[in-house]
């Protein structure tokens, strides 16, 4: 198995916990910036620890970092923020595996993000699979409960925060795999270290201040949660290294895409721990969105096949 692929797969499994205990922290001890800010603040101790103990135990220095490393960085950071406040709040309306389904439309999006910014082509399967993967975000959409109106029906709060979860992923995944490019170390292991490090202090800084300057009970609270809050800011940092070393290997869209199985990891999860059902309706959304990543992904491959 590539070291893309086994990374790849370890994130989406941490990253699945992760969710689940940011989930319970939400409903209980933390606001939603609060849960949001516990990943980073407990993560980046064991991140500093680690890349100290790193390079004083080799003989490698420390890598000079580009100024277009800290613009990708910064964006990857602020994007991922933005993201994760907009699933946390996601989860306090929706089932635990829809909310990771609507923040599964970011390898949609990448895809027309790429289209837009980037001038990428997508073959007409690819496009076909976008389609597919829109019926199935209307299908999760339809939210019970909100109104009978037909233009409640398929647009409510919850779709928006997961559509711009994905949106705000699919640009972090991209920034993140333009910083890991930038980094020369010895390994993609060690390139996903520096880069998560300093990633994960940005974020530490801008979140402690927007929580000083807006919900500044908050700080205490994320200390009060520890005996909890760390087990986020673990998984977080074992997750987010397991993406970063797969971004630094392999385009940040294959890499994602291949991360769907968190789809399946976060509908055992909502089952088991929460008593959570799905719908009939919502299974066919699941299944239509998980249809679109398999279409999407052979049309990329066979795209760039072509081309080379």
């Amino acid at each position: 198995m590539e070291l893309w692929i086994f990374a790849s797969l370890m994130a989406a499994t941490l990253q699945t916990v992760r969710f689940m205990l940011q989930k319970v922290l939400s409903r209980t001890q933390l606001s939603t910036a609060g849960a949001t800010f516990s990943r980073f603040c407990y993560s980046a101790p064991f991140l500093w620890g680690g890349v100290i103990i790193y390079f004083l135990k080799s003989d490698t220095e420390p890598p000079e970092l580009s100024f277009w490393f800290w613009i990708f960085a910064s964006l990857g950071g602020v994007a991922q923020i933005l993201a994760t406040i907009c699933v946390v709040t996601l989860f306090k309306s929706r089932n635990f595996a829809v909310g990771i389904t609507f923040k599964k439309t970011e390898v949609i999006q990448a895809v027309l993000v790429g289209l837009i910014l980037l001038q990428e082509s997508v073959s007409l399967e690819g496009f076909g699979a976008i389609l597919i993967g829109l019926l199935g975000v209307l299908l999760l959409s339809d939210q019970a409960g909100i109104s009978d109106a037909q233009t409640h029906r398929f647009f409510n709060l919850a779709a928006g925060l997961g559509i711009m979860s994905g949106f705000l992923f699919a640009i972090s995944a991209v920034a993140y795999r333009g910083a890991t490019l930038e980094v020369s170390m010895p390994s993609a292991m060690t390139t996903a270290m520096i880069t998560l490090l300093w990633v994960v202090t940005l974020q530490v800084v801008f979140m402690s201040v927007w929580i000083y300057l807006r919900e500044p009970g908050q700080l205490a609270a994320v200390w009060k949660a520890r005996k909890s809050a760390i087990w986020i800011g673990l998984t977080s940092m074992g997750g987010s290294f397991g993406w970063f070393t797969a971004f630094s290997l392999q385009n940040a869209a294959y890499v994602k895409a291949l991360g769907q199985i968190e789809l399946l990891l976060s509908m055992a999860a909502g089952y088991f721990f929460f008593q959570e059902k799905l719908t009939l309706r919502e299974f066919t959304g699941v299944g239509f969105l998980t249809i679109t990543v398999k279409k999407l992904v052979l049309a990329i491959l066979k795209h760039n096949f072509k081309s080379n």
